[in-house]
């Protein structure tokens, strides 16, 4: 008999000792990896964290549209379509890529090669200026945004595929949250640097001398140097905080095969997959629960600073100012989401925390510099809330509040999410099936994406673009009330 661990235990060996001996092993029947290896896989999160933060969210999205684009509406629309793209790239490429993964072994020479594109991508984003500054075209930037959007998916499936491999059951849905909040933690400290260092000095705001009088390295706020180095530093960041990862995570042995084996026998194993799907009904519908839920939580992140900056027409500082006051709550959540799970498992906790976005989404978009929940607001006749010159309506400080709760429940379904795959996905399909599970987080970004720039188009109003994202919410969370949290068969 074959125990979910994946050993055959010996009938002289007692009940505590095979308990012992299963509690070494990792999800997949592997020795699960050491604390620093544990802490090393997690690190990588912490080095991706600021091209979310600063490249995808908060700082170059607003950039972007505001600056490059000068129109805050036309440029929500523009950044959407890049990213209709980059959900079209991975729809294609990630189960493929991810089943000839699982042929090859080893999943560390793929996040190289990824870290050796998305490095020089981020810092070739430092030439993207306004027309009259010269510079990379708006074709060129949108192009670097969807390789570098589109890597970072890709990294995704190896980084998710290893998960199982180093963990146990008792610990993995603790270590995927460690890591989502470890990776909330760097957004956090690079945030507070680009604040601090860069921005409220671009402003002339020296805290009465605590800060420098100008930017650091020297940077020109005429040329909009403080808001182009968010890609430089995020491509810097992601080479030294990888080197952990690299150093101490085991990775799975080598299995010998050449490259064009493995591409044979990988495309071989999707069509066998498709072929088979019945088998794997469970695990397809997670998938597509997933793939509806998650893409309104990316695009609630995608679309997050694009719209408070719109709406509320906040800098550079304020926008940071904004994402640091979320990062602890971010951080808080990914913890959340794995006690969460531990306490109702994985399927009931995604159902709470999407049931939970829905809500703060309807609420969020309810706010705008003269409504709240939808009432008018007369922000020209009301005072000011206080002295200091950021949040100084209602509007905006309701505006935020909710936003952290938000950053509670779209980290903690990420963390959730990642967990419950590791449960029901085949053991020796672990790498195809997070190939997969990366599809479903991005296959129909391009419907979420494309929700957005339809309804900001037809509308022409940034509200209702960023409000379409409830009805993927929705969609989601009806699905996930089929799903079953039991492991899938492997596929013969």
């Amino acid at each position: 008999m074959v125990t979910q661990a994946g050993i055959s235990p010996d009938p002289a060996i007692s009940p505590i000792n095979v308990r012992s001996v299963a509690s070494e092993l990792s999800v997949t029947g592997e020795k699960i990896a050491d604390t620093r290896g544990q802490i090393s896989w997690a690190l990588v999160e912490f080095a991706r964290s600021p091209y979310l933060s600063l490249v995808y969210i908060f700082v170059f999205p607003a950039y972007f549209a505001n600056t490059i684009i000068g129109d805050p509406v036309r440029g929500q629309e523009a950044w959407g379509f890049a990213n209709t793209l980059v959900g079209i790239c991975v729809a294609i490429l990630a189960p493929f890529i991810g089943a000839i993964s699982d042929r090859m072994g080893g999943r560390k020479p793929w996040q190289i090669g990824i870290v050796a594109v998305m490095a020089p991508c981020c810092c070739a984003l430092w030439y993207a200026m306004p027309g009259a500054q010269g510079g990379l075209s708006v074709n060129a930037i949108l192009l670097l945004i969807v390789i570098l959007a589109s890597c970072f998916q890709f990294s995704d499936v190896f980084q998710n595929s290893i998960l199982p491999s180093i963990a146990g059951p008792d610990r993995i849905g603790r270590l995927s949250g460690i890591g989502i909040s470890v990776g909330n933690a760097g957004t956090l400290v690079a945030l507070i640097v680009m604040l601090f260092g860069v921005a409220l000095p671009a402003s002339g705001v020296t805290m009465g001398g605590l800060l420098p009088d100008h930017p650091l390295f020297g940077l020109n706020p005429a040329t909009h140097e403080h808001e182009r180095i968010a890609g430089p530093v995020a491509g810097i960041w992601l080479v030294i905080f990888i080197i952990p990862f690299l150093l101490w995570t085991p990775d799975r042995p080598s299995t010998g095969l050449s490259a064009g084996q493995a591409i044979r026998e990988g495309l071989n194993q999707v069509w066998m997959t498709v072929r088979r799907a019945r088998q794997i009904s469970n695990v397809g519908l997670y998938l597509l629960a997933r793939m509806l839920y998650t893409d309104g939580k990316v695009a609630i992140l995608a679309y997050t600073g694009i719209y408070a900056s719109g709406v509320f027409h906040w800098d550079l500082a304020t926008l940071l100012l904004f994402a640091i006051l979320l990062s602890p709550f971010s951080i808080a959540g990914g913890l959340i989401g794995g006690w969460l799970d531990g306490m109702v498992g994985s399927r009931r906790a995604i159902q709470i925390v999407v049931c939970a976005t829905c809500i703060e989404m309807i609420a969020a978009v309810s706010i705008t510099r003269d409504q709240i929940f939808f009432m008018p607001y007369d922000t020209a006749g009301s005072a000011v809330l206080w002295s200091l010159p950021y949040f100084q309506t209602l509007p905006e400080l309701s505006y935020l509040a909710i936003t952290t709760l938000l950053a509670i429940t779209i980290t903690a379904a990420f963390s959730i999410s990642r967990t419950m795959m590791a449960r029901i996905a085949p053991i020796s399909m672990m790498s195809q099936f997070f190939g997969l599970y990366a599809l479903s987080g991005t296959a129909t970004a391009f419907l979420g994406h494309a929700s957005v720039t339809f309804f900001t188009g037809i509308f022409h109003s940034q509200r209702a673009g960023f409000a379409s994202t409830i009805i993927l919410l929705i969609a989601g969370l009806v699905l996930m009330h089929w799903v079953r949290e039991e492991r899938a068969a492997a596929i013969a």
